[in-house]
């Protein structure tokens, strides 16, 4: 198990690397790089003066340094500005001489950065907005997984049935229809005054602050929806498959109940294949919430990567960036680890 751990932690590490200098890259292009100058300077820089603005900044360094220097593995550029004498750089604050900036300021050391478009600190900012995905996460995933569970169960339980025809055919629509087809729908159903129900009057944007079941069930119901047909698929399948094991029918015909079996034998060995499904949902609702999350209003992490791309903030954009390849390898390997307990069959080489 040490080794195992060892070896998928080395190889995430590498993963992360490769990941966020591919996102370095494409947000350091010369167009993004143009737009960024014009937007803290004014849209009618010229071309030798955005190239002035980027020299000065140290954009014109080479890559690889650059990429160092974000992540905090090679020293912050420095600079003294021949006409006013000014330290400026990575590293030097305002009023802050060279000789006592830090040598290393970067992710590592905790210096995410000034957001252009928030102008605040990018780690206060991305605590905030994860706090609140995370709270519509939790409550997604509390509607979600039982229900998905529950449908799944009773489908695999009762297959080629009119009962498992119909689960099926439900979760099937509800996988295949996208989350901003669903959010509009229930918007226009729901909430609008168009059809006149009503039933929810709040918005997604007070839920943040003080979530109530007018202003929060909708943004939480249509991302369920959408994972709910994929879990429940998973088990479906992987309870059918189950009850036509040789030991189930041993146990039928020891005469235990129909309900025992399920409980006591089927369900636990049914529910190996659909663990890895449901945790790799966390992955899925971090970066999946950015069309619900726009389309209610609610700003969360989703809503801030599309405020950071649409406004061309790179510093932001890349912390996000960080963040969602951060959690999508964690959690693959805590699906992993829970899949090798929860299957005694499975062995590390």
């Amino acid at each position: 198990m040490i080794t195992f751990l060892i070896r998928r932690s080395g190889v995430m590490l590498l993963t992360a690397f490769c990941l966020t200098f591919i996102v370095f890259f494409l947000t350091n292009l010369e167009p993004n790089l143009e737009k960024l100058t014009k937007s803290e300077g004014n849209m009618r820089m010229t071309d030798t003066e955005v190239q002035s603005w980027l020299e000065n900044n140290g954009y014109r360094q080479p890559l690889i340094k650059r990429y160092g220097e974000w992540l905090g593995i090679a020293p912050g550029w420095t600079r003294t500005h021949p006409e006013t004498g000014k330290a400026t750089g990575r590293c030097v604050k305002a009023g802050t001489a060279i000789a006592d900036a830090p040598r290393f300021c970067g992710l590592l050391q905790g210096e995410w950065g000034k957001s252009l478009v928030f102008k605040a600190d990018i780690s206060g900012i991305v605590a905030e907005k994860l706090g609140h995905t995370g709270k519509l996460m939790l409550a997604v995933m509390l509607v979600m997984v039982p229900a998905a569970l529950i449908i799944g169960v009773i489908a695999g339980m009762r297959e080629g049935t009119k009962t498992d025809r119909s689960l099926s055919a439900f979760s099937i629509l509800t996988t295949s229809t996208p989350e901003y087809v669903t959010g509009v729908i229930f918007i226009v159903i729901f909430s609008s005054k168009l059809v006149g129900l009503r039933w929810f009057k709040g918005t997604a944007t007070t839920a943040m602050e003080n979530a109530t079941f007018e202003n929060f069930t909708l943004p939480v119901v249509t991302l369920a929806l959408y994972g709910v047909g994929y879990i429940a698929r998973m088990t479906r399948a992987s309870m059918a498959e189950v009850m036509t094991e040789q030991y189930i029918r041993t146990a039928r015909l020891k005469g235990m109940s129909f309900g025992g079996v399920v409980v006591k034998h089927a369900l636990r060995n049914a529910l190996i294949a659909p663990f890895t499904v449901i945790i790799l949902q966390i992955p899925w609702l971090l970066t999946g919430v950015v069309i619900v999350e726009t389309l209610f209003n609610y700003k969360g992490f989703g809503w801030t990567l599309v405020q950071a791309v649409g406004n061309n903030d790179i510093e932001l954009l890349l912390a996000v960036s960080v963040v969602a390849v951060f959690v999508v390898l964690v959690t693959q390997l805590i699906s992993d680890i829970g899949y090798m307990f929860l299957n005694p069959r499975i062995r590390v080489n």
